[in-house]
């Protein structure tokens, strides 16, 4: 990307882009951003998905940068048959805590912001308030942060738009440690966020904090919180997800089932918060499904690559106290027609550098 002192664009029809501007100067005035944008559009071949990101500078609650993107949305001429939404509905928000009178906007958050770009052009899975993604690693590179996860959720300073293109929101970027990643999994990411908001106001991420869940009273109210009202998370996808199924003389056919490390630690924290309450999980591969569904009874059922395994509250925390983070084979007794294989999980940086090993 290169730094442009203006949000200027070649195009005459650019009413997306200054219908973002319009509400932006409503928080800024006049404030002239600290703005990036492509040599190339990513329609004609450029790299970057994103036309372009500016980055305000903010005193209050604590000096930040505050950074938006271009490019979600319709920007310039209304071309998908949606009139009622802009391009993929929404664009990026995200805050960095900094030093008073900080003047330079730290350049990573806009290639952190582009490769999320990336991620929704090439799958086209739209980002929502709600949702987290894990970093498998700092959210910026080279630093010893601990914010290695992100949470999504409404900018809480920027509503939903209505441009002549359609109706877009902001959906704010705000970095977790992994302890709170989990903690959203276990129960819901807005919550933990509302929780935690005290004590991150605005949702500023911090590079250089600790986790907030340290904190006993914030721990307990988010423990009380997982057991009232279980987990929100009813999907997960792994990298690591077979299914075989083996003929067995005189005895019921045995469905094996092979899972990373990594995932059975998530699978063991989840399902005891989601069978007992009544809802399913799917965990997904790139061959399979399994789905856990609550039921009266145990069982199993396959079919067009999909395993379904019906569980019983019970049967959900055997699974939890039985299969380890750890290479191993396991079996409960109330599913013996499954075996679960575990293998061990690799974690790999955005270089492709294997950097922790679990299991």
């Amino acid at each position: 990307m290169n730094e442009s002192p203006t949000n200027s664009v070649d195009d005459d029809d650019s009413a997306g882009w200054s219908a973002i501007n319009i509400s932006l100067a409503s928080l800024y005035g006049d404030q002239e951003p600290q703005h990036m944008g492509t040599l190339i559009r990513y329609r004609l071949g450029g790299p970057d998905p994103l036309d372009g990101i500016s980055a305000y500078y903010r005193e209050s609650p604590v000096p930040h940068w505050h950074y938006v993107t271009f490019g979600f949305s319709e920007l310039y001429g209304k071309e998908q048959e949606d009139q009622e939404v802009s391009g993929y509905g929404f664009e990026l928000t995200f805050r960095l805590q900094t030093v008073q009178g900080a003047t330079e906007a730290p350049r990573w958050v806009f290639s952190l912001l582009q490769n999320l770009a990336r991620y929704v052009f090439k799958t086209g899975n739209v980002l929502r308030p709600g949702e987290w993604m894990t970093a498998n690693g700092p959210i910026a590179l080279d630093t010893d942060t601990k914010i290695c996860s992100m949470a999504m959720t409404s900018d809480p300073e920027l509503p939903a738009l209505k441009t002549p293109n359609g109706q877009l929101e902001f959906i704010q970027v705000v970095g977790l440690t992994l302890e709170e990643e989990y903690a959203a999994k276990q129960w819901s990411t807005q919550q933990v966020l509302e929780t935690l908001l005290p004590r991150m106001p605005l949702w500023i991420t911090d590079l250089d904090r600790d986790s907030l869940l340290d904190d006993p009273a914030l721990a307990v109210q988010v423990k009380a919180g997982m057991e009232r009202d279980g987990s929100k998370s009813g999907f997960l996808y792994t990298d690591v997800l077979g299914v075989e199924q083996q003929k067995r003389l005189l005895r019921a056919t045995l469905t094996e089932v092979t899972l990373g490390a990594r995932q059975v630690g998530e699978l063991c924290d989840l399902l005891p918060l989601r069978i007992p309450f009544g809802r399913p999980f799917t965990l997904a591969g790139r061959d399979w499904q399994l789905r856990f569904e609550p039921g009266d009874a145990c069982s199993v059922t396959m079919l067009d690559g999909r395993v379904t395994i019906t569980m019983t509250p019970a049967c959900a925390q055997d699974f939890a106290r039985t299969l380890r983070v750890q290479a191993g084979h396991y079996q409960l007794p109330q599913l013996p027609t499954v075996s679960w294989i575990v293998q061990k999980t690799i974690i790999y940086d955005a270089n492709g550098n294997a950097v922790t090993t679990i299991g």
